[in-house]
């Protein structure tokens, strides 16, 4: 949408803009502009500041309620930056001084497109979230998760051993929460073992439990994970680092369901329904073996693998959000920080970007959370991913230049070039 109460302006800028592949409509009357909303959305509005009956910053307050969503730029005359600056406290995206050339319309043109489709982007995600929240606790929009989530579903009902496999912070835990709210066993315990942070020592005690003088510390009888969890979910987080002894007792319980606690010839039995997950290659631990061939083939009745974060790039806006949402905190996400977020490699996977975005949280204070409140690396991943040709800086700084100079002789005098100069570089780049 164009509005401008001078004729021959709205001629040439619907000229330069549908010559750039813009669908434009063109307003003389800026009321007639605003009954024209009324009736049709657009992406994006040039309104002039100096307007009648009712000029630009009249135009802008009341867009804002008619349609929030259409990025609004304002178009003035020299001497007026103050009221450009007023009209970005309202609402408005960015300014645009006239007089401006053919060329440069469009750059900009370009560079406002881009920002109105990532803020809409930003908009769909948060949308799509407040969808799938209610759904279930896994926040995806990728394909190949999906998948995983449907196999996930359908296994759930059948009491079946699985096994998740996936590298540190792809959500195995979550995963494997899912599987259990979706059993019949919901309404009984969840319960999480992690193997790979216990002593092998202790690990056999955790799971099994043990009675008092079993061993030195074990000074009264304790209830193991499997006797807490009964007729519920046992989680074994990390099962690859169960050692080989434990193992034993790990396989027998599988087959059988029973078990004796650490320093007792007791034997008890539990309706337990155990899924296991992993960040190694459990088949390639059976080769070298530090992981039992049967036991293996026990855990692995259904197996379940999580792609990397790196594999479902798609996800990250929406989980930056989720997790946002989970911090309860007032804070946005730039469309430009969304972007470098999605440009990282995230060797942490999602727990990283949950730790990323409660940094940001922390530092932008309930404010909008912008590029420098990301970590050092996101820093130079955008430095390396900007880097340009000398003539490419050259060509963006004369362009910037000519956008704020009230003429060609100031720019040329800001440049440090003459006149000449400036008319020969201008040629160069079609500027």
């Amino acid at each position: 949408m164009l509005v401008d109460d001078e004729q021959n302006i709205l001629k040439t800028m619907t000229i330069c803009l549908e010559a750039a592949e813009f669908q434009v409509t063109a307003f003389l009357n800026p009321v007639q502009a605003l009954e024209a909303l009324r009736d049709r959305s657009y992406d994006i509005a040039f309104y002039d500041l100096k307007m009648q009956p009712i000029d630009g910053m009249e135009l802008l307050r009341q867009t804002r309620q008619l349609a929030p969503e259409m990025t609004v730029i304002i178009m003035t005359a020299h001497g007026s930056i103050d009221s450009a600056v007023e009209a970005i406290k309202l609402g408005a995206h960015d300014y645009l001084q006239k007089p401006f050339e053919f060329t440069q319309l469009q750059h900009f043109a370009d560079k406002v497109l881009e920002h109105h489709l990532l803020r809409r982007e930003v908009r769909d995600l948060k949308e799509e979230l407040d969808r799938r929240l209610g759904v279930g606790v896994l926040v995806t929009r990728s394909e190949r998760m999906k998948a995983v989530v449907d196999l996930a579903v359908q296994v759930a009902p059948s009491g079946i051993t699985a096994l998740i496999e996936g590298e540190s912070g792809t959500g195995k835990e979550l995963l494997a929460h899912l599987i259990h709210q979706n059993s019949p066993r919901a309404e009984r315990p969840f319960v999480t073992v992690n193997c790979g942070a216990l002593a092998e020592t202790l690990l056999e005690s955790e799971i099994f439990g043990h009675v008092k003088g079993a061993f030195t510390g074990a000074v009264r009888d304790r209830q193991g994970r499997f006797e807490a969890a009964d007729g519920g979910t046992v989680f074994l987080d990390e099962v690859g680092e169960i050692s080989v002894q434990t193992q034993v007792k790990l396989l027998r319980f599988l087959q059988s369901k029973e078990f004796e606690r650490v320093g007792e010839s007791i034997t008890r039995k539990v309706d337990v329904r155990v899924v296991a997950a992993t960040n190694r290659n459990l088949e390639e631990a059976v080769r070298n073996g530090s992981f039992r061939e049967d036991l293996f083939y026990r855990v692995n009745a259904v197996r379940i693998k999580l792609p990397p974060l790196r594999e479902r790039l798609e996800d990250i806006p929406l989980l930056a959000h989720h997790f946002l949402r989970k911090l309860q905190s007032q804070s946005e996400l730039l469309p430009e920080t969304l972007k470098a977020l999605s440009a990282y490699t995230w060797k942490g996977n999602v727990r990283e970007l949950e730790n990323v975005i409660e940094r940001a949280v922390i530092l932008a204070r309930g404010g909008e959370i912008q590029l420098h409140h990301l970590p050092e690396e996101f820093q130079n991943l955008i430095e390396r991913r900007s880097m340009m040709s000398l003539e490419e800086v050259e060509q963006q700084h004369i362009v910037r230049v000519l956008r704020i100079a009230k003429d060609l002789d100031e720019a040329a005098s800001v440049l440090g070039i003459d006149p000449a100069t400036l008319w020969r570089k201008r040629k160069k780049y079609s500027l």
